[in-house]
């Protein structure tokens, strides 16, 4: 046999190799081995996949639109009948007695507009969704080459649309919902609630409409107390649905301030004109 050679040479990597010298017999039992030093062979690393980090928030339950305005109504038309009566220099009790039968008249008359809105718009959805189900027992085909249809219009190739129209179309109900969100956009199993689009306006006008009217229930017989609690619920009302809406909050609180001031200050000046012609 070969004696041992020494270590041969330096390279960067200072990691060992052995080599292997084979004896006459070519087994590598009898193998010695020579030290070096080479670079190590890195096995491939598999990149982590991915992950979904985020999360969308309800906007098809039918609660935000009737919150949002029934809050901003009830502030703004409750302020503006306030100012409107204050600027006929009505008594401050007379004045008290209109902010609670506007709050009152108001809260009931946007719930019961809401639930009707609301009920209507999900009979129409309903009674849209009952004919796409019939047209998938009658025609299965026909609805089949529809979806493909739309598939294509939206990008993909002939073929592939084809297949996915065809697997989607073997379960009746995951093809009635593909259908009603593709051609009626909406999801026949998440409509909104009347109920809920009643109670959140209802609540929601409620709160914006006793903010004018507070300062006249805790005993003041001036229009400023009710000016500047407006003013604030106004932009503060704005500024949070500007957070829901990814606007910027300024934006949307000095929006809501100018077309609330608006409206108080138009109401105020026709009280202040009709007061001075009956009186």
């Amino acid at each position: 046999m070969t004696e041992t050679g020494g270590i041969g040479g330096t390279a960067a990597s200072g990691t060992l190799r052995a080599e292997v010298e084979a004896t006459p017999d070519g087994t590598a039992a009898d193998a010695l081995v020579k030290g070096a030093l080479v670079e190590p062979q890195s096995e491939p690393r598999s990149e982590p996949e991915p992950e979904i980090d985020h999360t969308h928030r309800d906007i098809a339950g039918g609660w935000l639109r009737p919150a949002v305005f029934g809050a901003m109504d009830g502030l703004v038309s409750n302020f503006a009948l306030i100012a409107g009566v204050a600027g006929s220099d009505a008594a401050a009790k007379t004045i008290a007695i209109t902010g609670l039968a506007g709050l009152a008249g108001g809260a009931f008359s946007m719930a019961a507009g809401e639930y009707t809105s609301v009920a209507s718009q999900s009979e129409l959805a309903r009674a849209e969704v009952e004919i796409e189900r019939l047209e998938l027992v009658r025609a299965p085909e026909a609805e089949r080459r529809e979806l493909a249809e739309l598939y294509i219009a939206r990008g993909l190739d002939e073929d592939l649309a084809h297949q996915v129209a065809t697997q989607l179309s073997r379960d009746p109900e995951l093809a009635l919902e593909v259908h009603a969100r593709e051609e009626l956009g909406v999801d026949p199993h998440d409509l909104p609630s009347p109920w809920l689009a009643a109670g959140s306006s209802f609540v929601f006008f409620a709160l914006g409409a006793i903010l004018p009217l507070l300062p006249y229930l805790l005993g003041a017989t001036a229009l400023w107390p009710a000016l500047a609690l407006t003013a604030a619920g106004l932009f503060g009302a704005g500024a949070v649905v500007s957070r829901v809406t990814a606007k910027p909050w300024w934006f949307g609180g000095l929006r809501q301030l100018l077309l609330g001031g608006a409206a108080g200050g138009l109401t105020y000046l026709l009280g202040m004109a009709i007061g001075q012609g009956i009186g």
